[in-house]
C-alpha cells in the first residue's frame, strides 16, 4: 500500500506569453511546497505559456486578420518545445525539489509545428513519465490547439498510489473517466480554465463517482497581465479574467482545501490512498457496483 503524501496544488497566473518567465515561476513555486513538505505538485491547465482566454487570433468565420497572426506567432514561439530543453528544464525542476511534478503546457510538437494542450508528468527523479494530450479543445480552442489521439490516458503506478487526470472539460467526456477508473485511479488530478460554480459540481462528482482524492488546479488572471498587444482586443473584458476556484476533494467528495477564489496561492493536502479503499464499500464503478447488461 501506498505511504501516505502531501500535495500541493497551485493557483497561479502564467506570465502570460513569456514561457521563460513561466518557467521561473514553475522554479519558484516548486521550491516553495517542496520546502513546505509536499511530494505531490499539480499546476493549473496551460500554465506555459498561456490559457489565452478573450483573445480570437484575428478570426472569424471566412477570413483572418494578419494582426491576429502576430499574436499567434508569439503564442506559437513561446509554446513548450516538446522535445526539448523546456522539458528538460521542468525535469529538472522537479529533480531538484524531490517532487512529483504535473502541469498543463502548450505543446509544440518539433516534427509539425501543431499546437497541443497538453499535460505532462515528471518523478522525483526528473523523468518526463507521461505526457497527455487533451483529447477534444473546447469551442475556438480548436483553431489554436490539435486533438489527442487517446492513447495516452494512462493512469500511473506510482509510490504514492495511481495517479492520473484529465484536463478541464475532458471531465465531463464519460468515457474518457471510465478510461482511468477502469485503471484503478486514486489521485485523479484536473488542471483546469473553467471558474464557474458548476465545475465545484463537477469535481465533488468525480471524486464520489470514481471514489479517488480529485485536485483541480485553475488559474488566477486579471487583464492587466496580458502584454500591451492584446490589451485593444480585451478593452470589454471584466478586469477579473479568471477567478479561480481550485480544490482538493477527498474521495467521499468532501473539500479538504479550498475552494480558493480571487487571489494567488497554493492549497495543501494530506493524501492517503487507503481512503480510497475505505470509500469503495458502497460504491465502485469498475467492481461490485459495475452495471452488467446481457444480451439474448
Amino acid at each position: 500500500m501506498a505511504a501516505p503524501i502531501k500535495a500541493a496544488v497551485v493557483q497561479a497566473a502564467a506570465i502570460l506569453f513569456d514561457k521563460q518567465a513561466c518557467l521561473d515561476k514553475v522554479e519558484k513555486y516548486a521550491q516553495e511546497v517542496a520546502e513546505a513538505g509536499a511530494n505531490l505538485v499539480l499546476f493549473p491547465e496551460a500554465f506555459i505559456p498561456a490559457y489565452p482566454r478573450g483573445l480570437s487570433f484575428g478570426t472569424v468565420v471566412g477570413s483572418r486578420q494578419d494582426w491576429g497572426r502576430d499574436h499567434w506567432l508569439l503564442y506559437w514561439e513561446n509554446a513548450v518545445e516538446m522535445p526539448g530543453p523546456d522539458v528538460d528544464r521542468l525535469g529538472d525542476i522537479a529533480r531538484k525539489n524531490s517532487l512529483f511534478l504535473v502541469i498543463g503546457v502548450v505543446e509544440r510538437e518539433a516534427a509539425e509545428g501543431t499546437l497541443y494542450c497538453s499535460m505532462l508528468y515528471f518523478n522525483p527523479a526528473g523523468e518526463l513519465i507521461n505526457r497527455h494530450r487533451k483529447l477534444k479543445p473546447t469551442g475556438t480552442e480548436r483553431l489554436i490547439w490539435g486533438e489527442g489521439r487517446g492513447d495516452d490516458l494512462q493512469v500511473l503506478e506510482t509510490p504514492m498510489g495511481q495517479v492520473g487526470g484529465l484536463i478541464c472539460w475532458e471531465n465531463y467526456m464519460p468515457m474518457a473517466r471510465m478510461a482511468l477508473y477502469e485503471q484503478n485511479i486514486q489521485i485523479y488530478l484536473a488542471p483546469t480554465a473553467d471558474q464557474r460554480d458548476s465545475w465545484q459540481a463537477t469535481m465533488v462528482h468525480i471524486a464520489n463517482e470514481g471514489r479517488c482524492f480529485v485536485l483541480a488546479s485553475n488559474q488566477y488572471v486579471h487583464k492587466d497581465m496580458y502584454p500591451a498587444q492584446f490589451q485593444a482586443e480585451l478593452e470589454q473584458a471584466s478586469p477579473i479574467m479568471c477567478r479561480g476556484g481550485s480544490v482538493i476533494l477527498s474521495p467521499l467528495g468532501e473539500v479538504l482545501a479550498g475552494p480558493l477564489w480571487d487571489q494567488e496561492g497554493v492549497l495543501y493536502a494530506d493524501i492517503d490512498v487507503k481512503a480510497c479503499a475505505h470509500a469503495k464499500l458502497d460504491f465502485d464503478v469498475c467492481g461490485h457496483y459495475a452495471l452488467s447488461l446481457i444480451h439474448i
